[in-house]
C-alpha cells in the first residue's frame, strides 16, 4: 500500500487521466512491455518459419525475419498509442496495450506455407483489408456480441491453442528445417534440454515469485535458456555478435515493402477472425475498467477500442506488420499494480516504437535458438488452451451445447490434423478449411443461432456412445 501511496492517492490511481511522477511512470510503462514482449514477436517468427525463411532455414530471405520482428514491435507501439491517447473517436483512451495477435496465426500459416517472401503480398493485403473491416465492426459491436457467447469464444480460443501447441513441440525438438532435412539432432536430448530449461525456469518463477518477476516469467525463462544455449555451445557468441553487428542502428518502415495482392482467402480469413478478436477486446476493456476503476466500460470506450484495433491492424498491414489486438496479460498487470493511468501505457508504447526503429534489437531477437523459443512457445500456447477451457467453464453444459461443441471441434480439429482431406477443394476454400479454426467457429456460431434452446436426452444419447452425461434433474431424481 505504501508503494501505491508513493505513486498517487486511491482516487488518482483509479483515474485513467492521472499522470504518476515520471520516476514511477517509466518503470511501470516498461513493465507493460516486458509482460508482452515475447508474445508480441513470436507470431512473426512462426509465420517466417512456415513460409520457409525462419530460424535454421539457411534461406537467402532470412534477413526479412529481422524486418518482420521490427514491424511487430513498431506497430504494437503505434497501436497502443492510438488506444491510450486516442484520435477523435478512435481509441478507448484507457491503459490498453496492443500487440501481435495469436488468434490469426492459424489463418496465416496456410496462406504462407512453403511459399517464402512471395506469399507476404497477399498476407499483408489481407491484414490491411481485414483491419478496415475490424474497424467497421466498431459501429455495431454491441449488437453482435449475442452471436459469440462463451461457448463460441471459448471454443475458438481453445482451437487457437490446439492449432499451435504442435509448433512449440516442433521448435523444441529442433525446428521445421531440421525435421524436413532429416537431421540427426532433431529431437536430441541437447535440443530438448534447452527447451526444458525455459519451461522449468518459467514454471518456477510463476509459482514461487510474485509481482513483476512472475508476470515476466516467460521472458526471464527465455533469457535463462539463451544463456544455457551459449554455455553448452548451441549458440556461438560470434553469431550473436555477427547478427547484432550486421543489423542497422536505425531504420524506418517501408510502405508496401512486399507489394499488395488481393487474396480472397486472406480477406475472408482475417475478416471472419476480426469478429472473435473484437469480442475479446470488449472483454479486455471491461476487465480494465472493472479491475482498475471499479466500473463498467462505457459504450464510447468499447467502440473506440474496436476502432483502434482495426485501424491499428490496417496501418500495420500497409508496412508489413501483423494484426494487433489488446493483450490480456496486461489487463492482469493493471489489476496487480492498481495503476489505471493510460499515460503509463503511453510510455510503454514509446519504448516499443523506439525498439521498432532500431533493427539491432531485432538482430538480437533473431539469434534466439529455435529450441529455446520452443520452450517459451510450449508454455504460451498451452496457456492459450487453458484460457479457452477457462472460458468454457462458464458454459451451461446441457445437451444442446455439448452437441454444438462436439461437432465444431471434431470438424475443426480434424481438418487441422488431416488437411489433405479437402485437397480437391478450390484453393481459397481449402486454405480456409485447413485452418480448422474458421470452420469450427462458423459451425459453432450457426448451430448456436439455429438449434433449439434445449435438446432432450433421447436426442443425444444415441450419438454420444453412452457418454452424454446427465442433467442435474436426472441426477436428483
Amino acid at each position: 500500500m505504501a508503494a501505491d501511496q508513493a505513486i498517487g492517492t486511491a482516487a488518482q490511481l483509479r483515474d485513467p487521466n492521472y499522470t504518476p511522477p515520471l520516476a514511477k511512470a517509466v518503470p511501470l510503462g516498461i513493465q507493460h512491455v516486458l509482460a508482452m514482449f515475447v508474445s508480441n514477436v513470436t507470431p512473426a517468427i512462426i509465420v517466417a518459419g512456415a513460409a520457409g525463411f525462419g530460424f535454421g532455414s539457411n534461406s537467402p530471405d532470412f534477413p526479412e525475419l529481422l524486418y518482420l520482428i521490427q514491424m511487430s514491435m513498431l506497430f504494437a507501439g503505434i497501436a497502443t498509442l492510438i488506444q491510450s491517447i486516442g484520435v477523435g473517436p478512435v481509441g478507448a483512451k484507457l491503459p490498453i496495450v496492443q500487440g501481435t495477435s495469436f488468434a490469426f496465426i492459424p489463418i496465416m500459416i496456410p496462406l504462407v506455407a512453403g511459399k517464402g517472401v512471395d506469399a507476404l503480398a497477399a498476407l499483408f493485403g489481407g491484414v490491411l483489408i481485414g483491419g478496415l473491416f475490424h474497424a467497421f465492426l466498431g459501429i455495431f459491436i454491441g449488437r453482435i456480441r449475442f452471436a459469440l457467447p462463451p461457448l463460441v469464444t471459448g471454443l475458438v480460443v481453445t482451437m487457437i491453442g490446439l492449432a499451435l501447441v504442435k509448433v512449440g513441440i516442433d521448435y523444441a525438438a529442433g525446428g521445421v528445417p531440421a525435421r524436413v532435412q532429416g537431421l540427426e539432432e532433431y529431437g536430441s536430448l541437447l535440443n530438448w534440454s534447452a527447451a526444458l530449461v525455459v519451461i522449468l525456469v518459467t514454471l518456477g518463477l510463476k509459482f514461487f515469485t510474485r509481482g513483476m518477476i512472475s508476470v515476466s516469467a516467460v521472458l526471464i525463462g527465455i533469457i535463462a535458456g539463451y544463456v544455457y544455449a551459449i554455455l553448452v555451445g548451441m549458440l556461438p557468441v560470434s553469431s550473436i555478435a555477427g547478427s547484432f553487428g550486421n543489423a542497422a542502428a536505425f531504420a524506418l518502415p517501408q510502405p508496401f515493402k512486399y507489394g499488395f495482392e488481393f487474396s480472397i482467402a486472406a480477406v475472408i480469413g482475417f475478416s471472419l477472425m476480426a469478429f472473435v478478436s473484437a469480442v475479446e477486446t470488449v472483454g479486455d476493456v471491461s476487465g480494465i475498467t472493472k479491475g482498475g476503476a471499479g466500473r463498467e466500460a462505457t459504450e464510447e470506450e468499447i467502440q473506440g477500442a474496436t476502432f483502434a484495433d482495426g485501424f491499428g491492424t490496417a496501418i500495420a498491414g500497409a508496412f508489413g506488420g501483423f494484426p494487433n489486438t489488446s493483450f490480456s496479460q496486461n489487463v492482469g498487470l493493471i489489476a496487480m499494480t492498481g495503476v489505471m493511468s493510460r499515460h503509463v501505457v503511453t510510455i510503454g508504447a514509446i519504448f516499443l516504437i523506439v525498439c521498432g526503429l532500431i533493427p539491432k534489437v531485432g538482430g538480437l531477437v533473431r539469434t534466439i535458438p529455435i529450441e529455446v523459443l520452443g520452450g517459451g512457445v510450449i508454455v504460451m500456447f498451452g496457456m492459450v488452451v487453458a484460457a479457452g477451457v477457462s472460458m468454457l467453464s462458464d458454459v451451461n453444459w446441457n445437451r444442446r451445447n455439448m452437441v454444438i461443441f462436439a461437432i465444431s471441434i471434431s470438424v475443426g480439429l480434424g481438418l487441422q490434423l488431416e488437411p489433405k482431406a479437402v485437397q480437391y477443394l478450390p484453393d481459397t476454400v481449402r486454405i480456409l478449411m485447413t485452418s480448422g479454426l474458421l470452420p469450427a467457429a462458423l459451425i459453432a456460431i450457426v448451430l448456436n443461432l439455429i438449434l433449439p434452446e434445449e435438446l432432450v436426452d433421447e436426442q443425444t444419447d444415441e450419438i454420444s456412445g453412452g457418454h452424454a452425461g446427465h442433467s442435474e434433474e436426472a441426477e436428483t431424481a
